[in-house]
């Protein structure tokens, strides 16, 4: 958890100074852009068979601009390459199952519109189609965790918890209590450091009694498991627990009006940046429309043949 979200550093960055609130609508605006078409389904050839090499170009084209803006941004927020690639770690295992599973099984069953890669004598075959349809999945996976790791490296939790709360507001109006909705978000945050914390002296004080969570089969390794989700449990409950009756002896009303320690402010550098932002979506829905409607294949303006 700690590798895929990230820990918050204060930095001196212009990505750290930006409003809770911008970053937040950046981060949902870039992954629109991840997941806009920006290619037909398919492309018909000359001999009338679907042909999906201009799908692939054009999207992985798209992508890379997309990678390349992440990266930019990435240097300028001095996120940790580092955590990144922590981060990268989480996902191997999907990654593998997505490969096997798409390589042998692609998007297309039609036998003629297949380009395979190598045919084994025992008639299966290894897939271009599916190969690059597993590399878009994992590259857009790829792109929103770090989207993901740079708002909550440049984030803190706590402005996280403020502008989610300004984005519920609306929901107010309809009678729904929105601020325990921030409550929870907020002890829930507040906590996962705590919770990291103990579940690292946990595991300490197991290998400490002679348990080994690295070695053995799976069923060695799940009773290994079990000895420190077990004790965690007890130990959230606990905290839990605690926590409730020093809410309520505090005085902790739920459903009354509440102000908060620091008022999050947009100002004019938050302004020029909201205004590239939409610069930014609008260039990507612009490529997806020339490329849905006007039949556009970017790959022809750097010379790339489209064929397989």
């Amino acid at each position: 958890m700690d590798s895929v979200f990230g820990k918050y550093r204060n930095l001196n960055t212009p990505i750290h100074k930006m409003d809770a609130r911008l970053k937040i609508f950046a981060l949902i605006i870039l992954m629109v852009a991840c997941f806009l078409p920006y290619a037909r389904s398919s492309i018909i050839n000359s001999e009338g068979i679907p042909e999906y090499f201009g799908y692939y170009a054009n999207t992985f084209l798209v992508l890379g601009i997309l990678a390349l803006i992440i990266f930019i941004i990435m240097i300028i927020s001095k996120t940790s390459f580092k955590s990144f690639l922590k981060s990268l770690n989480a996902i191997w295992l999907m990654i593998i199952f997505l490969l096997i599973f798409m390589v042998f099984i692609p998007r297309t069953t039609s036998t003629e519109t297949l380009h395979p890669i190598v045919t084994f004598s025992n008639g299966y075959a290894i897939y271009w189609d599916g190969v690059l349809q597993c590399l878009h999945v994992v590259l857009r996976i790829i792109l929103m965790l770090a989207l993901t790791l740079i708002l909550t490296s440049t984030t803190a939790p706590m402005d996280i918890t403020y502008a989610l709360d300004w984005y519920m507001k609306p929901l107010s109006l309809l009678k729904i209590p929105t601020q325990i909705f921030t409550m929870i978000i907020s002890l829930a945050l507040r906590f996962i450091p705590t919770l990291l914390e103990k579940s690292q002296r946990i595991m300490k004080a197991q290998k400490s009694r002679g348990v080994d969570f690295n070695k053995g089969f799976i069923s060695a390794k799940v009773k290994s498991i079990t000895t420190l989700i077990v004790p965690l449990l007890v130990s959230c409950f606990s905290i839990s627990d605690d926590l409730s009756v020093a809410m309520y002896v505090r005085g902790y009303e739920p459903y009354g009006k509440r102000t908060n320690y620091k008022v999050l402010t947009f100002k004019l550098s938050d302004l020029l940046a909201f205004i590239i932002l939409l610069v930014i979506l609008g260039f990507f829905i612009f490529l997806c429309v020339m490329a849905q409607h006007y039949h556009i294949n970017f790959w022809e303006f750097f010379g790339i043949k489209g064929t397989w």
